[in-house]
């Protein structure tokens, strides 16, 4: 039997991905501290800040004001992310297993009365649905240390099955990930707050707080976490059709130019063919895959070698013997004998279809980029240029609230707000502040930042709020907002870009904005090599200052002192 939901509360959180997971670990009482005392951060500008105030829910802008002039920080994930981030994995990308300097401290006294509704069947969020068709063996992009949550590692999760696997350089598959999601709940005992199977519907702001209208729920404090992955762009009515097509005996035609399509190809089965279009614009806008590092990410990588051998055949003879073939890899994609089974088709658009009922498969005419016309049966579509999220649960006066747009009237010659969002939707705001309306907060891949290793920041700051820790500091649209989130350095477009983000009616291929790979543009890194770049650049450095070069040959030391 499901359990009632209380009609009254402070807080009410909407998704239950890791986001939610963790902002509600926080209201239950465990406040994170900084390890003055035990772990210092190797920061000594962060950690001269930290000294004054170790608890980190008090998080003031001057704390990572100094990262906009460092190369140590990541200029892709929000500062306050990006901060505990550093905090909870100091040097995680050249070291194994750092040692964190956070320490969570159980507090039951300052818990906040809060609610987390999600409408998946278990914990977890976009991990425990399948939104796009893919094998559940595909790895993660993030490694197993980066996806834990605090409180209960996935290194716990692994000793608790009494399961002896690795968790350094290991991309866990989909499933494991759900998994450990599903069962941290219990594990650090928050499932008193978590609710499944629940939807949301006819949120709206009223004199008091908000009101849930589908389940009667009031509350002080709204909190979407949500996510930008819940809705698949539909294709095209042209294409509508092939989607009904399932014929394994005919070739597969993807759509698509980012992870969900490669994907798609990754999963498919090794003897059927693939067809795949794809936007191919690497000077303005590439696809997220040329991010992928061949040594950490083989099959993503011998994925977009084959998309860029396609688009330069008609300049350049490739090679059939290239050196990523007769790379040894244990992935999927090495297994496949390219030159049959992989037909890209960069820039190219569905013109036609017609179906062949009595083979199930259909007839697909394609205009190629060269303007010539060609035609290609298939047995079957993954249309996959890209997932949104939705704010449809929200009234419309409440959404053109958050978007700063014009107040929805009840005049018909105004539109509502829209309801699909991406990471850049509401990512200006963001910067700003993470409370985007007045008790209004966005936290996860709803600020832009998809990692799971960026969630904790946001969700600190948060609670911070929410806990009067932190005074709220939110202005009208009107001002200009004070937060501890105003030094980002990267610039966003504004929200109305996002309208002109439609498909091509026949290419399904994406807008024509830079595409931003939600956080994973530093994919390229491949952590293993990255300790040894380090200890290169040192002694570099080393050398540059030792040698009082800089100095006009006046400088501190020789370079008798580089060896000393």
């Amino acid at each position: 039997m499901a359990r009632p939901l209380p009609q009254c509360v402070d807080t009410l959180v909407i998704g239950n991905g890791p986001s939610a997971l963790i902002l509600s670990y926080i209201l239950h009482g465990n406040i994170p501290y900084y390890r003055k005392e035990t772990r210092r951060h190797h920061d000594p500008i962060l950690d001269q800040k930290l000294q004054k105030s170790d608890n980190l829910l008090r998080l003031t802008p001057d704390l990572y004001a100094h990262f906009l002039a460092s190369l140590r920080y990541s200029t892709q994930a929000l500062p306050v992310n990006t901060l505990l981030d550093t905090l909870i994995r100091p040097n995680a990308d050249t070291e194994i297993n750092p040692t964190s300097c956070v320490e969570w401290r159980y507090e039951p006294e300052k818990a906040i009365p809060h609610v987390v509704i999600g409408d998946t069947p278990q914990p977890g969020g976009q991990w425990a649905e399948t939104p796009v068709s893919a094998s559940d063996a595909i790895g993660t992009l993030s490694y197993a240390e980066q996806l834990s949550l605090p409180g209960y590692s996935y290194a716990d999760h692994l000793a608790t099955k009494q399961i002896s696997d690795e968790c350094d350089f290991v991309r866990p598959t989909r499933s494991e990930v759900a998994d450990y999601l599903c069962a941290y709940p219990k594990a650090v005992g928050i499932s008193d707050t978590i609710y499944t199977n629940t939807r949301a519907d006819n949120l709206y702001r009223d004199e008091s707080g908000f009101v849930v209208g589908s389940l009667g729920i009031r509350c002080r404090h709204l909190v979407l976490a949500s996510g930008i992955f819940t809705v698949n762009i539909p294709p095209p009515p042209l294409l509508e059709p092939v989607t009904r097509l399932d014929a394994p005996s005919k070739p597969l035609l993807v759509i698509g130019s980012g992870f969900s399509a490669a994907d798609a190809i990754i999963s498919a089965p090794l003897d059927r063919k693939v067809i795949h279009i794809y936007h191919w614009a690497p000077e303005t806008r590439p696809s997220p895959l040329r991010s992928c590092h061949h040594s950490a990410y083989p099959e993503y990588a011998a994925i977009y070698r084959q998309m860029k051998l396609a688009a330069i055949s008609d300049h350049k003879k490739a090679s059939t013997n290239s050196s990523l073939r007769r790379r040894k890899s244990t992935a999927p994609s090495s297994q496949r004998n390219w030159s049959s089974f992989y037909k890209g088709l960069p820039n190219a658009r569905v013109i036609d279809v017609s179906l062949s009922d009595s083979a199930g498969s259909a007839i697909a005419t394609i205009r190629l980029a060269s303007g010539d016309e060609t035609k290609c049966e298939v047995g079957g579509l993954a249309y996959v240029v890209g997932r949104r999220g939705t704010l449809d649960f929200l009234s419309a006066a409440l959404r053109s609230e958050i978007m700063d747009l014009q107040s929805v009237t009840s005049t018909t010659d105004l539109s509502p707000p829209p309801t699909l969002i991406s990471g850049r939707t509401l990512r200006g705001k963001a910067e700003a502040s993470l409370e985007v309306a007045k008790h209004v907060f966005i936290i996860g891949s709803l600020a832009g930042d998809s990692l799971i290793r960026h969630a904790v920041g946001g969700c600190v700051f948060t609670a911070g709020r929410i806990m009067h820790v932190i005074p709220t500091t939110y202005s009208p649209p009107s001002t200009v907002p004070t937060s501890p989130m105003s030094t980002s350095r990267s610039i966003s477009p504004p929200p109305d870009s996002e309208r002109s983000s439609e498909s091509s009616p026949t290419s399904g291929i994406e807008d024509g904005h830079r595409v931003i790979a939600n956080g994973h543009e530093d994919l390229h890194l491949d952590r293993r090599k990255l300790a040894r770049a380090v200890e290169v650049a040192s002694a570099e450095n080393k050398f540059w200052v030792c040698s009082g070069w800089w100095a006009g040959g006046l400088g501190p030391g020789s370079l008798a002192d580089v060896d000393s």
